[in-house]
């Protein structure tokens, strides 16, 4: 039940809020009169405001439990949207992404996977992959449905009605979630005091890790079918090895629940690590033909690696601080994905379809990293 109701309200989070810029930045843009650079420019500006409040989030979600933090973030995502739909300018644009900002940091995967941890302690690894497995379907829900609405009624109207599903279905499976029966001990080591970045050296590893996983997934997210049009696919060949990347994650996140869960979540993330390197090896051993190929073990990995963020944090730390400590790790990767589009976008026009070398790059070194981690749960942080 819980998983149900917080994997339903996280793929209506993610659907009006990180996936809206695909679909209505261009009727926005052009309403406001403004280049659909600056639609991305101000969402930029949302992953940044969500990235510095998440350990702050995250905190708060330790010490008192993600019920009233998930409810509350419905109510800021219906508030931003309104103010969206009401934009007629830079200043409104930008306000309104300000306020969404908020609102995903509230909301979305780290203050969902910090709410299990607090419902379950160390048992909230099934429970996150839950979660991720029913909301990996948000793009492949929100992009028609956003489609059709803008087509129909117009990209106001879109976003009020996405205003609406907040109030009138985020909100109340949010608040279906129980109330934490784990004791206030549980927060912190050292109750009212911050955790912080100790241990310095397993916390700046997975930061580099999932911050490498993240640049990377903001790239792709952007670029993939311009990428692969590089590597010499047709559009249509491209677009369709691109529309792969959705299942590919869903897949490889059922796989986990099934499989893989036997298995330590620092084997499972090093193995998502090096699937999206396997798959441009194939990309550049067999050329267009492996588009697809290259499309579905980098969907594999992003859906493991979304995983993982949520899981090794719990397996190598212990639930002791761990809504702060994922909203640490996660600021830095929330920063990456933010200038990730424009900064791959630009080394793309440099360096043509060489530029995946960064990209596989930066899976490898996370790889490397992921290795000098501990695959047991350190004792020191048993609650």
């Amino acid at each position: 039940m819980v998983v149900a109701a917080l994997g339903t309200a996280q793929t209506l989070a993610w659907g009006s809020s990180y996936y809206v810029p695909a679909i209505l930045a261009d009727p926005i843009a052009a309403s406001i009169d403004r280049p659909r650079s600056w639609v991305f420019a101000a969402f930029s500006v949302a992953l940044l405001i969500a990235a510095f409040a998440g350990p702050r989030v995250g905190r708060f979600i330790d010490r008192h439990g993600g019920r009233g933090v998930l409810a509350l973030s419905n109510i800021v995502l219906g508030a931003g949207l309104a103010v969206l739909a009401a934009a007629n300018g830079a200043t409104m644009l930008f306000g309104a992404w300000t306020i969404l900002g908020f609102g995903m940091a509230l909301g979305l995967y780290d203050a969902g996977f910090a709410a299990l941890t607090a419902l379950y302690g160390r048992d909230a690894r099934g429970p996150i992959t839950g979660i991720t497995l029913i909301a990996g379907f948000a793009s492949t829900i929100s992009w028609p449905i956003s489609t059709l609405l803008n087509e129909a009624l117009g990209w106001r109207e879109t976003l009020l009605v996405w205003a609406g599903v907040n109030f009138a279905i985020g909100l109340p499976l949010n608040l279906l979630l129980p109330v934490p029966t784990l004791p206030p001990q549980h927060a912190s080591p050292t109750p009212g005091r911050s955790i912080g970045w100790k241990p310095y050296k397993e916390m700046v590893l997975l930061a580099f890790v999932f911050a490498a996983a993240w640049f990377v997934t903001g790239s792709m997210a952007a670029h993939l079918p311009r990428l692969l049009e590089r590597a010499g696919a047709s559009p249509v060949q491209a677009i369709a090895a691109a529309a792969l990347v959705g299942p590919a994650q869903v897949a490889a996140r059922l796989v986990e629940f099934v499989v893989l869960r036997q298995i330590h979540p620092l084997v499972s993330a090093r193995i998502a690590a090096l699937l999206h390197p396997i798959g441009a090896v194939f990309l550049a051993a067999l050329g267009p033909p492996a588009a697809m190929a290259f499309a579905l073990f980098y969907g594999a990995g992003n859906g493991l690696l979304t995983i993982a963020r949520g899981t090794v944090p719990l397996a190598v730390f212990g639930p002791r601080g761990y809504g702060e400590r994922v909203g640490l790790l996660g600021a830095p990767a929330r920063v990456a994905q933010a200038v990730a589009p424009l900064g791959f976008g630009l080394l793309l026009d440099v360096m043509g379809v060489s530029v995946i070398l960064i990209s596989v790059a930066l899976c490898l070194a996370s790889f490397a990293a992921l290795l000098f981690l501990r695959a047991r749960e350190p004792e020191r942080l048993e609650p």
